[in-house]
């Protein structure tokens, strides 16, 4: 990098790209525009895998970045949103992860390369999707304790797609459309590994403010913030309107740098972005008047028309300052919980604890989770603001005992939405709860 982002970013607001997929789309590439010659015989359909065209059609793909890069974008997107172990086993796929990434991340490094000049640096953020499974959701309805996905897979195979990026050219790795904090947490565990520079994004998906497994914008922040990231925002669901409230909320919370990339408004009834690109950026100016932006760009249904558009209209404008934030204990569940100077006595529920409620530990014993769980719900119904959890007993597998548990807790939101306590004299058990748990525990 000519010069790092982290100064440029103090100056100016920076201009993410689009959307790649609604660029791809303009192409109507057909079966075998996807398979190319190498993959003509694959066993998989391959149509709509537009992470392969990184390999198959490498010049479509870094079409796509120069426009951008000549709309003004000052960050272009890796085109690797699936491009990990989970997503390509739909296509057979994924023992080709590593290649797609550094493709994706080679196509993108010449093309910023192409572009950057020294008043003008461009650069490459690795972006890694959120795979099409989650970590905080069982799959089975009649089993809430399953899951399909665990952490340690996730961070193997994140940790997989970011050293092909990073070995691709990429200089941050992006962590985006995040509708499990779960998720995303494995996703910086890995990151912080490689010391890369991070950005987090979070999707949400509905007016209330939340993301798809239920947290709210504050409780999201606060289970990320460890992540020390370049930036913490929000993409996707939305278009410029309805993202503004979150928005401004994560505005005044953030200690890092503010990011946006919405849609082009909402999808109409064939799936398509209306909004113009004067539509856009009108709505993206009262963002920037208003202070709440550091990164802005688009998602879904955004060309290089919008990007240019909002390019050129937030110029005008200062980026975010970051505000002065007091210092606090930050937690969360689905809620956020603030501790701090002015707070008062914190209520820890305490009975779902073997050791210290014989009933408690008499239902763990004898599998009745459903039963104790009403002790869970029993706590925070009483006042409790965070609950207590330890199973460690000589007569209970305690780690799995603290799996089901908290996987269960996942599944009742009333229970849920209070921060976790993971109370063990073993480091085992310990760490397998912070495994488990979206929020920021103790």
């Amino acid at each position: 990098m000519q010069k790092k982002i982290t100064d440029i970013i103090k100056h100016k607001i920076l201009i993410l790209d689009g959307a790649m997929g609604t660029m791809i789309q303009k192409y109507s590439l057909d079966e075998n525009s996807y398979r190319g010659e190498r993959f003509k015989d694959w066993q998989f359909d391959l149509k709509g895998n537009n992470d392969l065209l990184s390999i198959t059609q490498p010049q479509i793909i870094q079409d796509i970045h120069e426009a951008y890069l000549k709309a003004g974008a000052d960050i272009i997107e890796t085109n690797s949103f699936n491009a990990n172990r989970i997503s390509m086993a739909d296509y057979g796929m994924e023992d080709l992860c590593y290649e797609l990434n550094f493709q994706s991340a080679k196509l993108a490094r010449a093309a910023a390369d192409k572009f950057s000049s020294p008043n003008k640096p461009r650069f490459v953020a690795g972006v890694l999707g959120p795979t099409n499974r989650t970590c905080s959701i069982s799959p089975d309805v009649n089993n809430p304790a399953e899951r399909n996905l665990h952490f340690d897979e996730l961070v193997a195979t994140y940790s997989d797609s970011i050293e092909a990026l990073l070995a691709g050219g990429a200089d941050i790795i992006l962590i985006e459309t995040i509708f499990d904090t779960l998720n995303a947490k494995a996703a910086i565990f890995a990151a912080l590994d490689f010391n890369a520079p991070i950005m987090l994004s979070v999707t949400i998906t509905d007016k209330s403010g939340r993301t798809l497994t239920g947290q709210s914008i504050e409780a999201f922040y606060n289970s990320v913030r460890h992540a020390n990231p370049i930036s913490v925002g929000l993409n996707c669901a939305f278009g410029p309107k309805d993202m503004k409230a979150p928005l401004s909320e994560l505005a005044k919370i953030s200690e890092y740098y503010v990011s946006a990339h919405p849609n082009a408004g909402l999808p109409n009834e064939f799936g398509k972005y209306d909004e113009s690109p004067e539509q856009m950026a009108e709505e993206i100016e009262n963002w920037a008047k208003g202070g709440y932006l550091n990164i802005i760009g688009g998602c879904c249904g955004s060309t290089p028309e919008h990007i240019k558009a909002i390019a050129d209209i937030v110029q005008k404008y200062q980026p975010r300052q970051i505000p002065k934030i007091k210092p606090a204990c930050r937690l969360a569940g689905l809620e956020p919980l603030n501790i701090d100077k002015d707070s008062l006595f914190v209520n820890v529920g305490e009975r779902t604890n073997v050791a210290g409620s014989a009933k408690f530990k008499r239902l763990i014993q004898d599998g009745n989770y459903e039963t104790a769980l009403e002790i869970a719900l029993a706590q925070v119904e009483n006042g409790a603001q965070i609950i207590d959890i330890n199973m460690d007993d000589a007569m209970l597998n305690s780690k799995e005992a603290m799996t089901i548990f908290l996987n269960l807790i996942a599944s009742e939101p009333d229970i849920a939405k209070l921060p976790i306590m993971i109370d063990s004299s073993k480091w085992e058990i310990l760490e397998a709860g912070l495994k488990l748990v979206q929020g920021k525990a103790i």
